[in-house]
C-alpha cells in the first residue's frame, strides 16, 4: 500500500469540499472516501487504487445511518451497515428482496462493517482490473485495452457491455434497489439532488474508468424505496459457484403484485449478468395482465436476455440467466403474503 494522507470529516459540507478539491467521484481520483472500507482498503492493498488523500466519513454515521419506514416507503441512511438494514423488522417483513440481497452478499463480519452507500458503489471483481500486472485494463488504465475479452471471462458480463470493457457489476443490494425503483439522495458542493439508483452507474461507452454519475465531492446520503403492492411478494435469488460468501454468476430480484394468478405489476432486476445493476423492463411488460405460468415466465426471461453478448467462457450465462428469472418468478408467485 502506498502512502497517503488521512483526514476525518466532521460534516457533509466538509467532506464534499475536501472531495471536490481533489476530484473525488471516480476510481482514479486523488481523494477517496472511507466508510466501511471493505472495497477501498482491499484495492489500495492490491495497488489498484492509489489515492493521495483518504477522507474518513464515519464521523457522519450518527446523522446518516437511520432507517425509517412509513406508508410512503423506506428511507435508508447511506451510512447504515448492511447488517442493520438486513435485520430491520420492517425490511424483513415488507421488503424481503432487500433483506435477502444483503444477507446473501457477504460474511457476517463484512455486513457489520460495510455501509449501504459504499456497497452500491463497490468496484468490479474482474481479475484483470484487480491485478496491476495485467497491462490491458481500460477501467484501470484508459486506452490500454480489455484483457478479459480474449482472456478468462467465465464470470464476466453479457449485458450492457462494449469492446472497451466486459466487467461484471458484483453487487446484490443495488440490483434489488433498481428493481424497486429506488432513488438516491445526494449531497455535494452544489447542494442536494435526488436521482434514481438506476442512473448512478454509467455504461462503459468506451470510457469504463468513469463508473458512476456522481460529481466530484458528491456523496450518497440516503436511499428512498417507494412503497408498493409488490414489495411483500418479493425475493432475491442468487446463483453462485458455492453457497458461502461468493459473488453471483446470475441473480434475480423479483417483486410482483398479483390478482389471483394474474400479474398486475412486475419488477425484475438482474445481477451477475450485466455491466451495472440491470432492470429487465421488457420482461416486466410481457408479464403484466397475464396469468403467471412457467411458459409466461420463460417468455419474459427470453426478453430479459435479448441482446446478450458472450465471449467464450461465459457463453453459458444467457441460458443460466433465463433459468434464474423463471425460477425466481415462480417462487415469488408461490409466496404467502
Amino acid at each position: 500500500m502506498r502512502s497517503f494522507s488521512y483526514e476525518r470529516a466532521s460534516d457533509v459540507a466538509e467532506a464534499s469540499r475536501a472531495g471536490r478539491e481533489t476530484g473525488q467521484g471516480q476510481g482514479d481520483a486523488a481523494a477517496q472516501y472511507l466508510a466501511g472500507g471493505t472495497t477501498l482498503i482491499d484495492l489500495m492493498k492490491l495497488d489498484v487504487l492509489r489515492p493521495e488523500r483518504v477522507i474518513d466519513i464515519t464521523p457522519l454515521r450518527a446523522r446518516y445511518s437511520d432507517i425509517q419506514a412509513g406508508p410512503d416507503g423506506l428511507r435508508l441512511g447511506a451510512l447504515a451497515t448492511m447488517s442493520a438494514a438486513a435485520d430491520h423488522s420492517v425490511v424483513l417483513r415488507d421488503y424481503p428482496v432487500l433483506a435477502e440481497s444483503l444477507q446473501l452478499a457477504a460474511s457476517a463480519q463484512l455486513r457489520n462493517m460495510a455501509t449501504l452507500g459504499g456497497n452500491v458503489l463497490q468496484r468490479t471483481r474482474c481479475t484483470y482490473y484487480r491485478d496491476p500486472s495485467w497491462a490491458a485494463c481500460n477501467k484501470r488504465t484508459p486506452g490500454s485495452g480489455c484483457a478479459a475479452i480474449k482472456g478468462f471471462n467465465r464470470n464476466h458480463a453479457v449485458l450492457g457491455v462494449d469492446d472497451s470493457c466486459i466487467a461484471q457489476y458484483p453487487g446484490d443490494f443495488a440490483v434489488a434497489l433498481v428493481a424497486l425503483d429506488a432513488q438516491a439522495e445526494l449531497s455535494g458542493p452544489h447542494g442536494q439532488r435526488i436521482v434514481s439508483v438506476e442512473s448512478l452507474h454509467r455504461p462503459p461507452n468506451g470510457a469504463p474508468q468513469l463508473e458512476n454519475t456522481l460529481a466530484p465531492g458528491e456523496l450518497i446520503t440516503a436511499y428512498r424505496v417507494p412503497a408498493g403492492a409488490w414489495t411483500r411478494r418479493s425475493l432475491y435469488l442468487k446463483i453462485r459457484d458455492r453457497e458461502s460468501y461468493e459473488f453471483a454468476i446470475a441473480s434475480a430480484a423479483v417483486a410482483l403484485a398479483m390478482d389471483g394468478d394474474v400479474v398486475r405489476e412486475a419488477r425484475i432486476g438482474l445481477g451477475g449478468m450485466a455491466y451495472r445493476p440491470w432492470r429487465a423492463r421488457e420482461a416486466e411488460t410481457l408479464l403484466v395482465g397475464k396469468p403467471l405460468t412457467e411458459g409466461a415466465a420463460e417468455q419474459a426471461a427470453r426478453a430479459a436476455l435479448t441482446g446478450a453478448v458472450t465471449h467464450g467462457d461465459n457463453d453459458y450465462k444467457p441460458e443460466l440467466g433465463r433459468r434464474t428469472i423463471v425460477r425466481a418468478l415462480m417462487q415469488a408467485k408461490a409466496m404467502e403474503v
